[in-house]
């Protein structure tokens, strides 16, 4: 089981209230929500590993220096040195050093590397995985890497983490009409305001499924644009043809990377703390409460 950790704390800081606060008043709605989601995973799901996958890098260089509009209304501040700072609620921000101090005394594996998006470490484990694999995600984006013949799914939340949406590729092309890699095609081509990605004008989802459907793939499509013969309409020809720079570069940009040099980390469910004296530290600075019993029972059984 992969988890996009912050697709998860995001859902859970709006949706458990912030009066939900340590000792000291500072809000944890987010670290009490996200030990309850996965508290609530393991005992639904009974993975044998689970990973929290991170975003050491939300907006990568070289996807913005791809496409400069990648993200660009969620920055808050650019910065020479590192990732630019993202907008998040204030309230959040501080929160989430507490997630990765916990996770890490619970001996849940956390994965991030610097210059890629937690999307991007999920591809390179569903790759190297050996058995079947769910990925826990509120991020669409990772539809691309469903796989039934790998036993790949996305595990959609739809309230909280108790009722989730399973994405396989029937539930894939009733939706949409694609596979997992024609849904990244999907994407591209129809656009995504939520990521800063244009797509092509005119090429909304509708008409993005029914060229994939038509033409296969990407690939596909742009030579039914060089083939006069094609069924293309003049406009669709016209509105493709002028947006061959954008989709020169847009599969780079939409397609997660599957070749992530991974750090050294044991992806086994634990079944009692790594480390129990700092994980009392922090249950008490925190005031992690039931949240973290809960967890930790779900654990042992």
């Amino acid at each position: 089981m992969l988890l996009d950790t912050a697709s998860l704390y995001f859902r859970a800081y709006f949706g458990v209230p912030d009066s939900v606060k340590a000792p000291d008043g500072t809000p944890v709605n987010a670290v009490r929500g996200l030990l309850d989601f996965i508290a609530r995973l393991v005992q639904d799901h009974r993975p044998d590993d689970l990973v929290a996958c991170m975003d050491a890098d939300w907006r990568p260089a070289w996807r913005v220096e791809l496409i400069p509009s990648y993200k660009a209304h969620r920055v808050a501040e650019e910065t020479e040195t590192g990732p630019d700072e993202e907008e998040v609620p204030d309230t959040l921000s501080p929160q989430v050093p507490v997630i990765e101090a916990v996770l890490d005394a619970l001996g849940i594996a956390r994965v991030g590397v610097a210059g890629y998006e937690a999307d991007d470490v999920i591809g390179t484990l569903t790759g190297r995985a050996a058995g079947p694999v769910d990925i826990v995600t509120g991020d669409r984006d990772l539809y691309q890497l469903v796989d039934d013949a790998r036993g790949v799914r996305v595990l959609y939340p739809l309230k909280g983490v108790g009722t989730l949406q399973v994405t396989d590729e029937a539930w894939l092309r009733g939706k949409y009409g694609v596979d997992g890699p024609g849904y990244a095609d999907l994407a591209l081509l129809r656009g995504d305001p939520s990521d800063g990605l244009p797509g092509v004008p005119g090429i909304g989802e509708k008409t993005a499924a029914k060229l994939l459907d038509a033409y296969g793939d990407l690939a596909g499509i742009l030579a039914a644009v060089d083939d006069p013969r094609s069924a293309l309409t003049p406009a669709q020809r016209r509105r493709l043809d002028e947006a061959r720079p954008y989709l020169a570069v847009a599969p780079k940009v939409v397609r997660v990377a599957g070749d992530v040099a991974l750090p050294p980390f044991d992806p086994a469910l634990p079944v009692e703390p790594r480390d129990a004296t700092e994980l009392e530290r922090l249950a008490a600075r925190w005031g992690l409460g039931g949240s973290l019993d809960r967890l930790l029972t779900t654990l042992r059984d």
